[in-house]
This record gives C-alpha cells, structure tokens and sequence, in this order.
C-alpha cells in the first residue's frame, strides 16, 4: 500500500489557484467548430489517450488548479456539496461585501436583478423556456415546493421508493398526517437487472387514487441512473404528476428537459455545477405553474410566474448570481468531457477492488454504458459501514458516506468530483483492500 505520508506530500505540491486559471482551462481544452450553424468553438469528442481525454493527467491537472483545497484530507464525498472553484466563491464574496456597503440599494437594485442573467443561462443549459426556470437554494426547496404546493384530497396515492431522499419522505410524511394521503414505498434491487425491473416496481404500486409519483433521476445512494422518460411517457396519459428528483444529476451527466420529457425537476447546484452553497433550480412547465402553489405566499397576479417560487424573503443575491460563474466554468469543460472523467476515477478504484478483493468487495452500481456517472457504492462483506468511514476518517483523513437502507443493501458511497487526483482514489482502494483483508481492529 501506498504511503500516506508521501500521498499527502505530492498532493500539497499541487500548485495553487492562479488568477488566469479559467482562461487557462479555456485554452487547454481541446476544441473543434461547432456543428449546426451554431458558431464558435465545442469541445473535441471524449476519447481516452487523446488531448483532454479523461486520463490526459496534464489537462485535468488544469483543472485541480482551479481550486483552493486542504489537500491534508481526501473529500470522495462530494455528493453531500462540493467545493466551489476559486474564482466563482471569489465572485461570491466580491458580490457579498459591494451588497454590504449599502445594502437596499447594491443588494436589491444592482445585483438582484441580474438573477434574470442566471434564470436564462441555466434554462439555456436545461432545455427549457426561462419563464419555467427557478432559482433554489437546493432541490429539498425546490421539491417540497413541488410536494406541499400540489393540491390533494384524503386518501389520494402517492408513489416514491425506498431509496427516494430522506428529506422528501420526511415530507411527504408530513402530508400523510396533515392531509390523510396514503403514501406507498416501493423497492428496487441495487443494481438492477434492467430499467424494466425499476419501472414495472412503480407500475405495480400504481391504483386509481394515484396522483403523484416522485422519481428519482439518479439514486444518491448508488449512483443509478433512473428511466425517467420512461416513467413520465407511462403515468402522463393516466393523469398521474411525475416529480423528478434530479438533486445529483445536473451537471454530473449530460441531459436535457426535451430528453426527460418531464413537467417538472428540482436540482442543487453545489454538488456537480460545483456553484456556491445553496444554490439549485426548480423546472415547472408553464402550463402547470398556476396548479402548484409557492411554499411562501405570492399575490394572486404571480399564478403563472414561475418568480413566486422564489418569493423567500431577504436573500443574498451574491449566492445565486455567481451560478453564472460556475456555469461558465462548466460549459469551458464541456459536459461530455466531466463525465468521462468522473466515470474514469469511478472505474479506477472500482474495478480495481472487485478485481483485488477475492469477492470481499462488491460494487453495487453499474460501471457499463450510461447508467450510471460518477458516484460509486460498494458494498464491503462482513463489515459494518458506520465502522469503515470511522475507520477511514481517523486513521486515514479519507472522506466516504455510509449507506444503510434497512433490508436491502449497504456500503459506502464514494463520490470523487472532477478536482480529485488519481493518486486520491487510489489510496482509497489502497485502504479498501487492506480493510476487506485484514480487518480494522488496529
């Protein structure tokens, strides 16, 4: 096993953030003419061993420079909220300190407008009309606007699963004992043996009562990509809402509004846009923004725009102007290109340690075709995963989540991002290994 001494010394030499690191990802990306009559330059297909390819250490060691980090500690769990690049929290906090030199006028009359500036940047990178594009502080906000501001009667059905987000059952709980809804939880195996298997679980929960399903887009548990197109086409002609759950999707795997189909999607946007925390995006088509009401109240002549749901109070305007900013820095990247990364560091340690574990180790998420991205859970045999990430945070400083769901399956979760080294995610199967061999009593 590698020394964690000499790891955490070539990390620290990584060199740090330089003001021109944006410009400099800019140019070391490589690129071709855009297709289309679209103008202006994309990024070149995604190939490994090619210039920018997701093994191209040089180009990627760009992009770990634009980031102020302690590298004294492994983060692989960027799921839960990443680090932010430099330059888009130094953007934030230029916005924070002109806003408190004369709040009510810097605040709300310069910079809050220019949250219409975001509302178009990130529609354009949805798929959707501005006009259906709010602006979060996270998608429990964006979904629990979705899940309380929906009219039910006693006795109407949901369906969500097990693996749905904790925060969303405990609110949809909420309901069931405000509002007498009947709320019914289906399970899916991890992984499962096709889309079929997931897709006919949700079917069979559905009756007449039925009014809602909320479908994960991505399982923040596993890292499964969800048929989510398939399940909107189905329940749209039976009357049933589909609320998609999109918190670890945008921005870790390219997709588009028209791709999904759906009619609505909550997100967060400091997970894989790698924007300020708290920021996340709510989609409502138009034509059902006047249904659904906002968590706090909006005037009746606000019905049909989607702005009421942002009608929180006094806010920073600084957090979600610089979503711009991250957007930017995505869009240099390019989509296609941040995915093939995160699944080569996916594949990396994950192949590795079910190849190396003699069958001690075994990865619940699918590392063929698109299924899944960047986020990888394995399942470790005989061991309690409470115990491990305990294991590896006081011994080793490695950050990894726990998964547990109740007679189903459990493990870790481990969730690199596009500023993680090799070297970081080999230590980690380093330490996997040693764990599934010899234990972790010393």
């Amino acid at each position: 096993m590698a020394s964690r001494r000499a790891f955490l010394a070539a990390a620290a030499a990584l060199p740090a953030f330089r003001p021109d690191a944006l410009r400099r990802v800019l140019d070391a990306t490589p690129r071709r003419p855009a297709l289309g009559g679209l103008g202006g330059l994309v990024p070149t297909p995604v190939l490994p061993g090619t210039a920018g390819g997701p093994d191209d250490e040089d180009y990627w060691g760009e992009i770990q420079r634009a980031f102020d980090l302690d590298r004294s500690m492994v983060n692989l769990n960027n799921g839960g909220c990443s680090p932010a690049p430099t330059h888009v929290l130094e953007q934030m906090i230029r916005d924070l300190k002109f806003s408190n030199e004369l709040p009510v006028i810097h605040m709300w009359q310069t910079l809050e407008p220019r949250i219409e500036s975001v509302r178009r940047d990130l529609a354009a990178t949805f798929g959707c009309d501005p006009e259906e594009m709010a602006v979060t502080r996270n998608a429990s906000e964006g979904l629990e606007t979705l899940i309380f501001g929906l009219d039910l009667q006693r006795g109407d059905e949901v369906v969500v699963s097990t693996q749905n987000y904790g925060r969303m059952l405990t609110s949809w709980d909420q309901r069931v004992r405000r509002d007498g809804i009947v709320l019914k939880q289906v399970k899916f195996p991890i992984p499962p043996k096709n889309k079929d298997e997931i897709l006919d679980a949700f079917k069979a929960a559905v009756t007449p009562r039925t009014r809602v399903i909320e479908f994960l887009h991505i399982t923040n548990l596993s890292g499964q990509i969800m048929p989510v197109r398939e399940m909107v086409e189905w329940a749209r002609p039976r009357g049933i809402e589909v609320f998609v759950d999109g918190a670890h999707a945008f921005a870790q795997f390219p997709f588009t509004r028209d791709g999904l189909g759906c009619d609505y999607y909550g997100t967060s946007l400091h997970k894989w846009l790698l924007a300020p925390i708290g920021t996340g995006f709510l989609y409502i088509r138009k034509s059902k923004q006047k249904k659904i009401w906002p968590l706090m109240a909006a005037p009746a002549a606000m019905d049909e725009n989607i702005r009421k749901y942002e009608e929180i109070g006094t806010h920073p305007a600084a957090n979600h102007n610089a979503i711009a900013v991250a957007l930017a820095f995505h869009h240099a990247i390019g989509a296609e290109r941040k995915a093939a990364r995160l699944r080569y560091l996916r594949d990396r340690w994950a192949r590795r340690v079910m190849a190396e574990s003699g069958g001690r180790c075994r990865v619940l998420t699918p590392l063929e075709g698109e299924q899944a991205c960047g986020i990888g859970l394995v399942h470790v045999e005989g061991m309690d995963p409470n115990r491990l990430v305990g294991w590896f945070m006081e011994k080793h400083k490695v950050v990894v989540t726990p998964i547990v769901i109740k007679d189903e399956f459990d493990g870790l979760r481990v969730t690199p991002n596009i500023y993680t080294t090799p070297r970081e995610v080999d230590l980690f199967a380093d330490l996997l290994l040693t764990a599934a061999r010899q234990g972790i009593s010393s």
